[in-house]
Protein backbone atom coordinates (compact mmCIF):
# COMPACT_ATOMS: atom_id res chain seq x y z
CA UNK A 1 0.00 0.00 0.00
CA UNK A 2 2.74 2.72 -0.76
CA UNK A 3 4.74 2.92 1.92
CA UNK A 4 6.41 6.66 2.29
CA UNK A 5 10.12 6.09 4.13
CA UNK A 6 11.77 9.06 5.05
CA UNK A 7 15.86 9.47 5.18
CA UNK A 8 16.50 8.21 8.02
CA UNK A 9 14.91 4.85 7.41
CA UNK A 10 16.52 4.51 3.53
CA UNK A 11 19.77 5.03 4.90
CA UNK A 12 19.37 2.26 8.06
CA UNK A 13 17.47 -0.27 5.21
CA UNK A 14 20.30 0.62 2.53
CA UNK A 15 23.02 -0.10 5.25
CA UNK A 16 21.33 -3.11 6.40
CA UNK A 17 20.92 -4.47 3.01
CA UNK A 18 24.13 -3.73 1.62
CA UNK A 19 26.06 -5.65 4.30
CA UNK A 20 25.20 -8.68 3.47
CA UNK A 21 25.49 -8.63 -0.28
CA UNK A 22 28.97 -8.16 -2.55
CA UNK A 23 30.15 -4.87 -3.11
CA UNK A 24 28.72 -2.33 -4.82
CA UNK A 25 25.75 -4.76 -5.54
CA UNK A 26 22.93 -1.98 -4.78
CA UNK A 27 24.28 0.66 -7.33
CA UNK A 28 24.87 -2.31 -9.73
CA UNK A 29 21.06 -2.92 -9.75
CA UNK A 30 20.19 0.93 -9.59
CA UNK A 31 21.96 1.82 -12.97
CA UNK A 32 20.43 -1.45 -14.78
CA UNK A 33 17.30 -0.10 -13.64
CA UNK A 34 18.13 3.49 -14.59
CA UNK A 35 18.50 1.93 -18.28
CA UNK A 36 15.64 -0.55 -18.37
CA UNK A 37 13.62 2.88 -17.64
CA UNK A 38 15.85 5.55 -19.67
CA UNK A 39 15.21 3.32 -22.94
CA UNK A 40 11.22 3.28 -22.20
CA UNK A 41 11.83 6.90 -22.94
CA UNK A 42 13.38 6.32 -26.24
CA UNK A 43 16.30 5.14 -28.17
CA UNK A 44 18.56 8.07 -27.27
CA UNK A 45 21.05 9.54 -27.49
CA UNK A 46 20.68 9.88 -24.08
CA UNK A 47 22.44 13.52 -22.08
CA UNK A 48 23.41 12.30 -18.37
CA UNK A 49 23.93 14.52 -15.35
CA UNK A 50 26.38 12.92 -12.94
CA UNK A 51 26.79 14.81 -9.53
CA UNK A 52 29.33 14.61 -6.56
CA UNK A 53 28.21 11.74 -4.53
CA UNK A 54 26.87 8.17 -4.97
CA UNK A 55 23.70 9.61 -7.17
CA UNK A 56 25.96 10.47 -9.41
CA UNK A 57 27.50 7.04 -9.50
CA UNK A 58 23.93 5.01 -10.58
CA UNK A 59 24.39 7.80 -13.52
CA UNK A 60 27.79 7.36 -13.90
CA UNK A 61 26.76 3.59 -14.03
CA UNK A 62 24.41 4.01 -15.75
CA UNK A 63 26.10 5.41 -18.88
CA UNK A 64 28.48 2.63 -19.33
CA UNK A 65 25.93 0.09 -19.62
CA UNK A 66 24.48 2.59 -22.00
CA UNK A 67 27.80 2.18 -23.99
CA UNK A 68 28.53 -1.28 -23.72
CA UNK A 69 25.20 -1.59 -25.24
CA UNK A 70 25.74 -0.09 -28.02
CA UNK A 71 23.75 3.51 -27.17
CA UNK A 72 24.40 6.88 -28.09
CA UNK A 73 25.48 8.56 -24.52
CA UNK A 74 27.31 11.69 -22.97
CA UNK A 75 27.84 12.40 -19.60
CA UNK A 76 28.15 16.13 -18.02
CA UNK A 77 30.12 15.77 -15.08
CA UNK A 78 30.15 17.72 -12.81
CA UNK A 79 31.57 16.46 -9.55
CA UNK A 80 35.11 16.41 -8.86
CA UNK A 81 36.40 12.67 -10.08
CA UNK A 82 39.22 12.63 -7.22
CA UNK A 83 36.45 13.48 -4.83
CA UNK A 84 33.74 10.77 -5.44
CA UNK A 85 32.77 8.41 -2.82
CA UNK A 86 34.28 4.86 -3.31
CA UNK A 87 31.59 3.20 -5.08
CA UNK A 88 30.68 6.05 -7.07
CA UNK A 89 34.70 6.49 -8.09
CA UNK A 90 34.51 3.09 -9.52
CA UNK A 91 31.77 4.11 -11.68
CA UNK A 92 33.60 6.45 -13.32
CA UNK A 93 36.36 4.45 -14.24
CA UNK A 94 33.95 1.68 -15.94
CA UNK A 95 32.45 5.51 -17.27
CA UNK A 96 35.85 6.05 -19.12
CA UNK A 97 36.39 2.31 -20.18
CA UNK A 98 33.62 1.91 -21.99
CA UNK A 99 34.50 5.07 -24.31
CA UNK A 100 31.42 7.64 -22.79
CA UNK A 101 32.21 11.11 -24.06
CA UNK A 102 32.78 13.25 -21.00
CA UNK A 103 32.11 17.14 -20.54
CA UNK A 104 33.00 19.01 -17.74
CA UNK A 105 30.60 22.24 -18.45
CA UNK A 106 27.19 22.97 -18.79
CA UNK A 107 25.97 22.40 -22.38
CA UNK A 108 24.94 26.05 -23.86
CA UNK A 109 21.83 24.07 -25.35
CA UNK A 110 20.61 20.61 -24.91
CA UNK A 111 20.13 18.01 -28.10
CA UNK A 112 19.83 14.94 -26.98
CA UNK A 113 15.70 13.68 -26.61
CA UNK A 114 16.29 11.94 -23.80
CA UNK A 115 18.31 13.66 -20.26
CA UNK A 116 18.86 11.71 -16.58
CA UNK A 117 19.30 13.73 -13.76
CA UNK A 118 21.71 12.14 -11.82
CA UNK A 119 23.27 15.42 -9.78
CA UNK A 120 21.99 15.11 -6.27
CA UNK A 121 20.03 12.68 -4.49
CA UNK A 122 18.27 12.07 -0.66
CA UNK A 123 21.72 13.57 0.75
CA UNK A 124 21.06 17.14 -0.57
CA UNK A 125 21.06 19.53 2.56
CA UNK A 126 22.12 23.55 0.69
CA UNK A 127 20.34 25.03 -2.00
CA UNK A 128 22.12 24.48 -5.54
CA UNK A 129 23.93 27.33 -7.06
CA UNK A 130 26.53 27.97 -9.54
CA UNK A 131 27.56 24.88 -12.24
CA UNK A 132 24.92 22.98 -10.34
CA UNK A 133 22.00 25.64 -11.15
CA UNK A 134 22.73 26.35 -14.40
CA UNK A 135 22.54 22.67 -15.08
CA UNK A 136 19.23 22.69 -13.98
CA UNK A 137 17.92 25.67 -16.01
CA UNK A 138 18.76 23.87 -19.02
CA UNK A 139 17.57 20.50 -18.44
CA UNK A 140 13.93 22.44 -17.59
CA UNK A 141 13.92 24.35 -20.47
CA UNK A 142 15.57 21.37 -22.91
CA UNK A 143 12.00 20.29 -24.05
CA UNK A 144 13.72 16.67 -23.56
CA UNK A 145 12.03 13.59 -21.72
CA UNK A 146 13.89 13.96 -18.28
CA UNK A 147 14.32 10.85 -16.00
CA UNK A 148 15.61 11.96 -12.31
CA UNK A 149 17.54 8.87 -10.41
CA UNK A 150 16.30 8.55 -7.31
CA UNK A 151 14.66 11.84 -6.67
CA UNK A 152 14.04 15.60 -8.97
CA UNK A 153 17.58 16.73 -7.59
CA UNK A 154 17.04 19.64 -5.68
CA UNK A 155 13.88 18.56 -3.60
CA UNK A 156 14.01 17.10 0.28
CA UNK A 157 12.96 14.03 -0.18
CA UNK A 158 11.01 14.35 3.15
CA UNK A 159 8.98 17.32 2.97
CA UNK A 160 8.74 17.79 -0.84
CA UNK A 161 10.17 21.45 -0.46
CA UNK A 162 12.68 22.72 -2.88
CA UNK A 163 15.68 22.88 -0.67
CA UNK A 164 17.20 25.83 0.60
CA UNK A 165 14.18 27.67 -0.68
CA UNK A 166 13.30 30.73 -1.55
CA UNK A 167 17.30 30.63 -3.12
CA UNK A 168 17.06 26.64 -4.41
CA UNK A 169 16.20 25.35 -7.60
CA UNK A 170 14.87 21.88 -8.93
CA UNK A 171 15.16 19.37 -11.51
CA UNK A 172 11.34 19.53 -13.66
CA UNK A 173 11.20 15.70 -14.25
CA UNK A 174 8.61 13.81 -16.24
CA UNK A 175 9.83 10.10 -14.41
CA UNK A 176 11.29 10.01 -11.40
CA UNK A 177 12.76 6.40 -10.73
CA UNK A 178 13.07 6.23 -6.83
CA UNK A 179 14.79 3.56 -5.46
CA UNK A 180 14.47 1.06 -1.93
CA UNK A 181 11.38 2.79 -1.38
CA UNK A 182 8.81 5.10 -2.06
CA UNK A 183 9.59 8.64 -0.20
CA UNK A 184 7.19 11.27 1.03
CA UNK A 185 8.96 14.14 -0.65
CA UNK A 186 7.74 13.17 -4.55
CA UNK A 187 3.87 13.62 -3.50
CA UNK A 188 3.36 16.92 -1.65
CA UNK A 189 4.67 20.44 -1.96
CA UNK A 190 6.68 21.46 -4.89
CA UNK A 191 8.10 17.57 -5.09
CA UNK A 192 4.86 16.51 -7.08
CA UNK A 193 5.28 19.12 -10.29
CA UNK A 194 9.01 17.97 -10.18
CA UNK A 195 8.53 14.02 -9.41
CA UNK A 196 6.21 13.61 -12.82
CA UNK A 197 5.47 9.68 -12.81
CA UNK A 198 7.14 7.98 -9.70
CA UNK A 199 8.59 4.61 -10.55
CA UNK A 200 9.69 2.40 -7.82
CA UNK A 201 12.89 -0.24 -7.09
CA UNK A 202 13.32 -1.89 -4.37
CA UNK A 203 16.10 -3.03 -5.45
CA UNK A 204 15.98 -6.50 -4.56
CA UNK A 205 16.22 -5.59 -0.84
CA UNK A 206 14.24 -8.02 0.79
CA UNK A 207 10.81 -7.34 2.03
CA UNK A 208 11.25 -8.05 5.95
CA UNK A 209 14.20 -5.77 5.91
CA UNK A 210 11.82 -2.86 4.46
CA UNK A 211 9.54 -3.53 7.39
CA UNK A 212 11.68 -3.36 9.97
CA UNK A 213 12.58 0.47 9.37
CA UNK A 214 9.22 1.19 8.61
CA UNK A 215 7.31 2.08 12.36
CA UNK A 216 7.36 5.62 11.58
CA UNK A 217 6.27 5.49 7.83
CA UNK A 218 3.52 6.96 5.89
CA UNK A 219 1.58 6.10 3.51
CA UNK A 220 -0.54 7.12 -0.10
CA UNK A 221 -4.43 7.76 1.13
CA UNK A 222 -6.78 5.29 -0.74
CA UNK A 223 -9.75 3.36 -0.66
CA UNK A 224 -8.21 0.67 0.84
CA UNK A 225 -7.16 2.74 3.96
CA UNK A 226 -10.46 3.78 4.64
CA UNK A 227 -13.99 1.74 2.56
CA UNK A 228 -14.00 -0.52 5.77
CA UNK A 229 -15.96 2.59 7.65
CA UNK A 230 -18.21 3.23 4.15
CA UNK A 231 -20.90 0.48 4.63
CA UNK A 232 -23.86 0.00 1.90
CA UNK A 233 -26.77 1.37 2.73
CA UNK A 234 -29.71 -1.67 3.89
CA UNK A 235 -32.51 -1.54 2.26
CA UNK A 236 -34.59 -1.44 5.51
CA UNK A 237 -33.35 2.09 6.86
CA UNK A 238 -34.64 5.49 7.21
CA UNK A 239 -33.09 9.23 6.66
CA UNK A 240 -32.59 9.32 10.39
CA UNK A 241 -29.83 6.12 9.83
CA UNK A 242 -27.75 8.51 8.23
CA UNK A 243 -27.15 11.33 10.86
CA UNK A 244 -28.15 14.98 10.87
CA UNK A 245 -25.52 17.44 9.93
CA UNK A 246 -25.55 21.04 11.20
CA UNK A 247 -23.45 23.50 9.53
CA UNK A 248 -22.98 27.35 10.55
CA UNK A 249 -21.21 30.20 8.64
CA UNK A 250 -22.76 32.33 5.80
CA UNK A 251 -21.75 36.34 7.84
CA UNK A 252 -21.94 39.39 5.51
CA UNK A 253 -20.99 39.02 2.10
CA UNK A 254 -20.04 35.03 2.53
CA UNK A 255 -23.26 33.26 2.40
CA UNK A 256 -22.27 31.20 -0.74
CA UNK A 257 -19.73 29.57 1.74
CA UNK A 258 -22.36 28.13 3.83
CA UNK A 259 -24.76 26.95 0.96
CA UNK A 260 -21.73 25.04 -1.11
CA UNK A 261 -21.09 23.37 2.08
CA UNK A 262 -24.68 22.26 2.87
CA UNK A 263 -25.13 21.20 -0.85
CA UNK A 264 -22.38 19.26 -0.66
CA UNK A 265 -23.41 17.48 2.65
CA UNK A 266 -26.20 16.24 1.32
CA UNK A 267 -25.47 14.90 -2.11
CA UNK A 268 -22.57 13.02 0.31
CA UNK A 269 -25.52 11.00 1.85
CA UNK A 270 -26.29 12.97 4.94
CA UNK A 271 -29.94 12.26 6.21
CA UNK A 272 -31.13 15.82 7.24
CA UNK A 273 -28.93 18.65 6.95
CA UNK A 274 -29.56 21.92 8.62
CA UNK A 275 -27.91 25.63 8.01
CA UNK A 276 -27.55 27.80 10.02
CA UNK A 277 -26.37 31.60 8.22
CA UNK A 278 -25.32 34.33 10.11
CA UNK A 279 -26.44 36.87 7.65
CA UNK A 280 -29.14 35.09 5.73
CA UNK A 281 -33.37 34.44 6.42
CA UNK A 282 -34.31 33.33 3.56
CA UNK A 283 -36.67 30.22 3.77
CA UNK A 284 -34.89 27.68 1.17
CA UNK A 285 -32.50 27.31 -0.80
CA UNK A 286 -34.07 27.59 -4.00
CA UNK A 287 -31.61 25.05 -5.67
CA UNK A 288 -31.96 22.40 -2.55
CA UNK A 289 -34.91 22.98 -1.28
CA UNK A 290 -34.22 19.66 1.02
CA UNK A 291 -31.54 21.65 2.97
CA UNK A 292 -33.64 23.09 6.34
CA UNK A 293 -32.56 26.88 7.10
CA UNK A 294 -32.52 27.60 10.46
CA UNK A 295 -31.58 30.74 12.83
CA UNK A 296 -27.82 30.44 13.72
CA UNK A 297 -29.73 30.72 17.68
CA UNK A 298 -31.29 27.47 16.93
CA UNK A 299 -28.45 25.29 16.21
CA UNK A 300 -28.17 21.75 17.86
CA UNK A 301 -25.32 21.08 18.61
CA UNK A 302 -26.53 17.10 19.28
CA UNK A 303 -25.90 17.09 15.23
CA UNK A 304 -22.75 16.52 13.81
CA UNK A 305 -21.46 20.43 13.49
CA UNK A 306 -19.41 22.52 10.74
CA UNK A 307 -18.37 25.36 11.85
CA UNK A 308 -16.29 27.86 9.66
CA UNK A 309 -17.72 28.46 6.14
CA UNK A 310 -17.97 32.53 5.35
CA UNK A 311 -18.24 32.16 9.72
CA UNK A 312 -16.94 35.72 9.78
CA UNK A 313 -14.81 37.19 13.05
CA UNK A 314 -17.94 38.60 14.78
CA UNK A 315 -19.35 38.80 18.66
CA UNK A 316 -21.49 36.20 17.11
CA UNK A 317 -19.33 33.84 15.31
CA UNK A 318 -16.85 33.82 18.49
CA UNK A 319 -20.11 32.75 20.60
CA UNK A 320 -21.59 30.17 18.25
CA UNK A 321 -17.69 28.55 17.94
CA UNK A 322 -17.81 28.61 21.44
CA UNK A 323 -20.79 26.64 21.96
CA UNK A 324 -19.92 23.61 19.08
CA UNK A 325 -16.59 23.63 20.76
CA UNK A 326 -18.18 23.06 24.05
CA UNK A 327 -21.55 20.70 22.81
CA UNK A 328 -21.10 19.41 19.44
CA UNK A 329 -20.29 15.33 19.87
CA UNK A 330 -18.90 15.54 16.21
CA UNK A 331 -16.92 18.36 15.09
CA UNK A 332 -15.34 19.57 11.98
CA UNK A 333 -13.65 23.14 12.06
CA UNK A 334 -12.71 25.00 8.78
CA UNK A 335 -12.14 28.24 7.77
CA UNK A 336 -12.78 30.80 9.52
CA UNK A 337 -12.98 28.85 12.64
CA UNK A 338 -9.59 28.05 12.36
CA UNK A 339 -8.80 31.86 12.10
CA UNK A 340 -10.55 32.47 14.96
CA UNK A 341 -8.86 30.42 16.77
CA UNK A 342 -5.41 31.02 15.44
CA UNK A 343 -5.92 34.68 16.73
CA UNK A 344 -7.98 33.79 20.45
CA UNK A 345 -5.92 32.15 22.77
CA UNK A 346 -9.20 31.37 25.23
CA UNK A 347 -10.58 29.64 21.56
CA UNK A 348 -7.45 28.08 21.27
CA UNK A 349 -7.24 26.57 24.86
CA UNK A 350 -11.02 25.68 24.67
CA UNK A 351 -10.01 23.69 21.60
CA UNK A 352 -7.35 21.82 22.95
CA UNK A 353 -9.10 21.36 26.16
CA UNK A 354 -12.10 19.55 24.11
CA UNK A 355 -9.77 17.41 22.29
CA UNK A 356 -8.90 16.03 25.79
CA UNK A 357 -12.60 14.77 26.67
CA UNK A 358 -13.14 11.23 25.91
CA UNK A 359 -15.97 10.41 23.22
CA UNK A 360 -15.64 13.81 21.25
CA UNK A 361 -14.37 13.52 17.50
CA UNK A 362 -12.75 16.90 16.43
CA UNK A 363 -11.85 17.31 12.88
CA UNK A 364 -9.28 20.22 11.51
CA UNK A 365 -9.12 20.93 8.11
CA UNK A 366 -6.50 24.18 7.02
CA UNK A 367 -4.99 25.72 4.60
CA UNK A 368 -1.15 26.57 4.85
CA UNK A 369 -2.47 30.20 5.88
CA UNK A 370 -4.47 28.88 8.03
CA UNK A 371 -2.18 26.40 9.48
CA UNK A 372 0.33 29.21 10.07
CA UNK A 373 -2.04 30.88 12.18
CA UNK A 374 -3.26 28.36 14.33
CA UNK A 375 0.69 27.69 15.00
CA UNK A 376 1.53 31.28 15.07
CA UNK A 377 4.17 30.87 12.61
CA UNK A 378 4.86 32.35 8.71
CA UNK A 379 2.72 30.65 5.56
CA UNK A 380 6.55 29.93 4.13
CA UNK A 381 7.60 27.75 7.39
CA UNK A 382 3.83 25.51 6.48
CA UNK A 383 5.48 25.16 2.71
CA UNK A 384 9.04 24.29 4.44
CA UNK A 385 8.00 20.96 5.68
CA UNK A 386 4.13 20.41 5.45
CA UNK A 387 4.53 16.92 7.48
CA UNK A 388 6.06 18.31 10.16
CA UNK A 389 3.50 21.00 10.48
CA UNK A 390 0.45 18.86 10.42
CA UNK A 391 1.97 16.72 13.30
CA UNK A 392 2.83 19.93 15.08
CA UNK A 393 -0.90 20.95 14.58
CA UNK A 394 -2.33 17.49 15.95
CA UNK A 395 0.32 17.97 19.13
CA UNK A 396 -0.53 21.24 19.51
CA UNK A 397 -4.57 20.45 19.53
CA UNK A 398 -5.11 17.03 20.00
CA UNK A 399 -7.55 16.59 17.02
CA UNK A 400 -7.05 14.84 13.52
CA UNK A 401 -6.02 17.41 10.48
CA UNK A 402 -5.82 17.52 6.87
CA UNK A 403 -3.71 20.25 6.23
CA UNK A 404 -5.15 21.01 2.39
CA UNK A 405 -2.77 21.88 -0.27
CA UNK A 406 -0.83 19.95 -3.37
CA UNK A 407 -0.68 16.36 -1.78
CA UNK A 408 -2.90 17.31 1.48
CA UNK A 409 -1.69 15.57 4.39
CA UNK A 410 -3.62 13.72 6.39
CA UNK A 411 -2.82 12.70 10.28
CA UNK A 412 -4.42 11.34 13.08
CA UNK A 413 -3.97 11.43 16.47
CA UNK A 414 -2.15 8.45 17.11
CA UNK A 415 0.62 9.58 14.71
CA UNK A 416 -0.68 7.89 11.47
CA UNK A 417 0.18 10.04 8.79
CA UNK A 418 -1.00 10.05 4.47
CA UNK A 419 -0.28 12.26 1.44
CA UNK A 420 -3.22 12.10 -0.41
CA UNK A 421 -2.63 11.33 -4.05
CA UNK A 422 -5.81 12.72 -5.93
CA UNK A 423 -6.68 16.53 -6.82
CA UNK A 424 -5.44 18.88 -9.34
CA UNK A 425 -5.11 22.84 -9.73
CA UNK A 426 -8.67 23.04 -10.14
CA UNK A 427 -9.08 23.11 -6.51
CA UNK A 428 -7.33 25.88 -6.27
CA UNK A 429 -10.28 28.18 -6.60
CA UNK A 430 -12.78 29.61 -4.01
CA UNK A 431 -15.17 27.22 -2.55
CA UNK A 432 -13.63 24.44 -2.96
CA UNK A 433 -12.79 23.82 0.78
CA UNK A 434 -16.07 24.20 2.12
CA UNK A 435 -17.37 21.51 -0.42
CA UNK A 436 -15.03 19.52 1.49
CA UNK A 437 -16.27 20.59 5.08
CA UNK A 438 -19.67 19.61 4.05
CA UNK A 439 -18.66 16.37 2.43
CA UNK A 440 -16.74 15.76 5.72
CA UNK A 441 -19.37 16.45 7.73
CA UNK A 442 -21.78 14.14 6.01
CA UNK A 443 -19.54 11.00 6.24
CA UNK A 444 -18.98 11.79 10.13
CA UNK A 445 -22.66 11.51 10.40
CA UNK A 446 -23.02 8.07 8.60
CA UNK A 447 -19.39 6.52 9.62
CA UNK A 448 -18.57 5.31 12.90
CA UNK A 449 -14.87 5.92 12.30
CA UNK A 450 -13.89 9.52 12.50
CA UNK A 451 -10.44 9.02 10.82
CA UNK A 452 -11.81 6.89 8.24
CA UNK A 453 -14.69 9.91 7.19
CA UNK A 454 -11.83 12.45 7.42
CA UNK A 455 -9.62 9.64 4.83
CA UNK A 456 -11.82 9.41 2.19
CA UNK A 457 -13.48 12.97 2.22
CA UNK A 458 -10.46 14.22 1.27
CA UNK A 459 -10.00 11.36 -1.40
CA UNK A 460 -13.24 12.00 -2.86
CA UNK A 461 -13.33 15.40 -2.85
CA UNK A 462 -9.99 15.11 -5.24
CA UNK A 463 -10.93 12.38 -6.83
CA UNK A 464 -14.00 13.64 -8.12
CA UNK A 465 -12.01 17.35 -9.49
CA UNK A 466 -9.59 14.70 -11.41
CA UNK A 467 -12.82 13.27 -13.34
CA UNK A 468 -13.92 16.51 -13.90
CA UNK A 469 -11.16 17.34 -15.43
CA UNK A 470 -10.46 14.32 -17.41
CA UNK A 471 -13.84 15.08 -18.89
CA UNK A 472 -12.27 18.53 -20.05
CA UNK A 473 -14.48 20.44 -17.26
CA UNK A 474 -10.94 22.24 -15.72
CA UNK A 475 -8.43 22.74 -14.66
CA UNK A 476 -9.28 26.13 -15.79
CA UNK A 477 -12.38 27.43 -14.50
CA UNK A 478 -13.62 24.26 -12.34
CA UNK A 479 -15.85 25.67 -9.88
CA UNK A 480 -16.44 24.27 -6.86
CA UNK A 481 -20.40 23.89 -7.55
CA UNK A 482 -19.69 21.29 -9.60
CA UNK A 483 -18.06 18.86 -7.61
CA UNK A 484 -20.64 17.58 -5.35
CA UNK A 485 -22.69 16.10 -7.80
CA UNK A 486 -19.44 14.20 -9.12
CA UNK A 487 -18.70 13.28 -5.13
CA UNK A 488 -21.83 11.71 -4.98
CA UNK A 489 -21.26 9.40 -8.36
CA UNK A 490 -18.13 8.41 -7.26
CA UNK A 491 -19.37 7.71 -3.85
CA UNK A 492 -22.21 5.46 -5.40
CA UNK A 493 -20.12 3.71 -7.66
CA UNK A 494 -17.27 2.86 -4.91
CA UNK A 495 -19.95 1.57 -2.28
CA UNK A 496 -21.44 -1.58 -3.23
CA UNK A 497 -25.28 -2.21 -2.32
CA UNK A 498 -26.40 -5.11 -0.64
CA UNK A 499 -27.39 -7.62 -2.66
CA UNK A 500 -30.74 -8.61 -3.41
Amino acid sequence: MHTLLGVASLRAIEHEAASGLPPRTLMMRAADAVVRQALRLGEGPFLIFAGPGNNGGDALEAAALLAQAHRQVEVVMLGEPEALPADAAVSWQHCLQAGVAVTRSVPARIAAPVVIDGLFGIGLVRALSGLYAEAIQRINTSGAQVLAIDLPSGIDADTGAVVGSPNGCAVRAQTTLTFIGDKPGLYTGDGIDCAGTVIVDALGIAPEILHAHSADAGALNGPGHFMHALQPRARNTHKGSFGNVAIVGGNVGMTGAVHLAARAALLAGAGRVFVHPLAERQPFDPAFPELMIRRVEDLDCSHVVVAGPGLGQDTTARAVLGQALDAAPRLVLDADALNRIGSDKPLADLLAARCRRPGLDTLLTPHPLEAARLLGVRNEDIARDRIGATHRLVERFGASVVLKGAGSIVMATDGRWFINPTGNPGLASAGTGDVLAGVLGALLAWCTDAFAALQAAVWFHGAAADALVARGIGPIGLRAGELPEEIRRLLNAHITPPAR
